[in-house]
């Protein structure tokens, strides 16, 4: 693996660098390898695997089913954002869902049953490079525009983000459960904190976060990257740049079986989903 990692300056508390790894290092130990350690780690993908950006992403899926998540732009705002389905190419037409500050915008399609989509999007085949037979829950398509914000918050399984255009600033910290103060289970929101934002904690009201907040990631995930975050890992995304494009990879692990917590927060969430209707990242269907 890449060289351990040290002590680093961070915006109001000291983390940790992430770990960053060369293709060939990443090749050496896997996916598993991964898995087993249990850290973030940051992948240069290679010069020669050119994934597709704004442009071609509206060309070659421009009919495609999106879902548009939109919520107010604060990063405190408590509730649920708000959604509904549209077609890509109107998601692109219209300047409100790229430039409007007081409302965030993001699209997303799990376009997992369309592999020629996933391998085009990306620029290799997903299926060789990670192996996921059986374990892949979701290929997620994410387009952003500048400012847009993903509060703090763990996922049941494991991630791979490429990013393909624009910057996301990451700020990532160790898997817990009462040190990050989770909101309501009952309310679907077991999997996120009352801290929404871990570059502004108040640890006069959240003592118990210190600890983590010690060993916290934050970089910039740059394009011809992808990132590796652990089930269970709590995290947080900003868009930097105009235009953000991501595809995320959800891997099921048997490592949610050593996170009790995880496993029961994500059987809960699935069942309040379905029974609420909300947003559950079900793959898109494909046009015939």
């Amino acid at each position: 693996m890449a060289a351990p990692e040290t002590a680093s300056g961070s915006h109001r508390t000291a983390g940790v660098d992430v770990t960053r790894m060369t293709f060939d290092q990443f090749l050496a130990v896997g996916p598993e390898g991964l898995y087993k350690a249990d850290r973030p780690v940051v992948i240069k993908l290679p010069d020669s695997v050119q994934g597709l950006g704004r442009d071609e992403v509206a060309a070659r899926l421009a009919e495609m089913t999106v879902t548009l998540f939109s919520e107010p732009g604060d990063k405190n705002h408590p509730g649920r954002w708000e959604t509904r389905d549209i077609r890509l190419r109107e998601f692109f037409a219209d300047e409100r869902h790229l430039t409007n500050t007081g409302t965030w915008h993001r699209v997303v399609s799990n376009i997992r049953s369309s592999p020629a989509d996933v391998n085009a999007v990306i620029g290799f085949d997903a299926e060789e490079f990670f192996g996921y037979g059986n374990a892949l829950y979701a290929a997620n398509l994410w387009i952003s525009h500048q400012g847009v914000f993903t509060k703090n918050h763990f996922d049941e399984f494991e991630n791979f983000n490429i990013a393909l255009e624009g910057r996301k600033r990451f700020i990532i910290a160790p898997p817990g459960v009462r040190d990050y103060y989770p909101r309501s289970i009952l309310r679907g929101y077991g999997d996120k904190s009352r801290v929404f934002d871990l570059d502004d904690v108040d640890l006069k009201r959240y003592p118990k976060l210190a600890a983590k907040l010690a060993q916290r990631r934050d970089f910039v995930l740059e394009p011809g990257h992808m990132l590796y975050l652990p089930l269970g890992w709590w995290h947080q995304a900003e868009s930097l740049d105009e235009m953000n494009i991501n595809v995320n990879f959800w891997l099921k692990s048997k490592k949610i079986l050593r996170r009790p917590h995880v496993l029961g927060v994500a059987l809960y969430t699935y069942a309040y989903r379905r029974l609420k209707g909300v947003y559950s990242y079900k793959p898109t269907e494909v046009n015939s």
